[in-house]
């Protein structure tokens, strides 16, 4: 247990929360942690500074990335409204068995099917405005389903136009060693007529 008055070294905080000192400076820069100094301008930790690094850790065991780890600190709130957060449920957002695309999908078919639903209903007494307001939206979630479709393809598109660069160079590096090696048995074997012929 930590004791509320004590100031820890890196060392012992390094013990404390399993993190080498290293590490340690380097969260306090990504992080924007104030580790208070000394007269010495050595770093102490106080409790608070320790709780808040075994926070992160156990964000990053839950799978967070860095950069969501930043956006929690800055803004916990968000995590507060949710019940299931509250509970310690967090669930992480760059989880690598999560479907972006069906996800997608599922999203605006719910759209699709509650949002303009009750939006019919609010609006029943202007019939024919709600209807081109409906008909516009439903053009807006489709236009944004192809442009997040069109995203991925171009993603796909960049990554297979770096894999045919490498192929490339490996090619290109390939024949320079061709041609090296032909010149090398070329010269080995002008020396060996010069010995023997």
């Amino acid at each position: 247990m930590l004791d509320i008055n004590k100031e820890y070294t890196i060392s012992e905080v390094a013990e404390i929360t399993g993190y080498a000192p290293h590490v340690l400076r380097y969260y306090e820069k990504e992080f924007e942690i104030d580790i208070p100094r000394n007269n010495s301008n050595h770093r102490y930790f106080t409790y608070k500074e320790i709780e808040l690094i075994q926070y992160i850790k156990s964000l990053q065991e839950k799978g967070f990335s860095n950069k969501q780890i930043k956006l929690i600190l800055a803004s916990p709130e968000t995590l507060m409204n949710n019940q299931e957060a509250m509970d310690g449920d967090l669930v992480p957002i760059n989880r690598t068995d999560l479907d972006t695309y069906q996800l997608a999908r599922e999203i605006s078919t719910t759209l699709e099917e509650e949002f303009f639903q009750r939006l019919e209903s609010f609006f029943e007494n202007n019939r024919e405005i709600n209807n081109k307001l409906i008909e516009e939206l439903k053009e807006e979630i489709i236009m944004l389903r192809n442009e997040l479709n069109s995203k991925e393809r171009d993603v796909l598109i960049c990554e297979n136009a770096k894999l045919k660069m490498k192929v490339k160079e490996k090619t290109f590096e390939n024949i320079e060693l061709r041609e090296k090696l032909k010149k090398a048995e070329e010269k080995q074997g002008g020396f060996l007529k010069r010995i023997f012929g």
